[in-house]
């Protein structure tokens, strides 16, 4: 059976700790749920009610266009490795872009990257663990470099064009905190 809380335990802070990927669902009031995979070093929790998550230059820019309508969030992370567990984290989360305060503050947690796009932050109103009985064992291996090594390549202000062209409306057409460059 599963467990509730209103925040992070201390043990569920020291597991999230130890993943290397998590999961971000968010959805706006109406089209597609968004559902991403998230990896390197990217995540930080500030304490039991805080999480902030390092958003990265890709694609897509769902979670920044959900967030605008809609601030709730569910993070998901599961044993890979060790002990079977499945902790989801549920909450109302804001997107905060490098020129504002937010960003600054919060960016400051982790390495510099070209690629860097929003800061997310989680406040946490629910906390679920599960058993993950069904979630298979896998090896880590090391982290991609493609997303690095592109946001490198292009440099500040090529990414800064690629957002503005890519990054500024989501799928379903609704505004990110992109301005958009037509």
């Amino acid at each position: 059976m599963g467990k509730k809380t209103s925040q992070l335990s201390d043990r569920q802070i020291a597991f999230v700790k130890r993943q290397k990927l998590f999961f971000v669902a968010t959805a706006a009031q109406t089209g597609s749920i968004n559902l991403s995979p998230k990896g390197l070093d990217s995540l930080r929790v500030i304490d039991g009610q805080k999480v902030v998550w390092l958003n990265l230059t890709g694609s897509g820019n769902e979670t920044a266009a959900h967030l605008l309508q809609n601030p709730r969030i569910t993070l998901m992370f599961c044993a890979f490795e060790g002990p079977p567990q499945i902790l989801r984290v549920y909450g109302r989360a804001k997107c905060f872009g490098p020129a504002t305060p937010q960003f600054e503050n919060h960016y400051a947690l982790f390495e510099e990257h070209v690629g860097a796009r929003q800061i997310v932050e989680v406040e946490v109103d629910l906390v679920q663990s599960s058993c993950g009985f069904g979630v298979p064992l896998m090896d880590f291996k090391a982290e991609r470099t493609e997303l690095t090594d592109w946001a490198n390549k292009l440099g500040q202000s090529e990414i800064e064009a690629y957002q503005k062209k890519k990054n500024s409306r989501s799928l379903d057409g609704l505004k990110t905190d992109i301005e958009d460059a037509s």
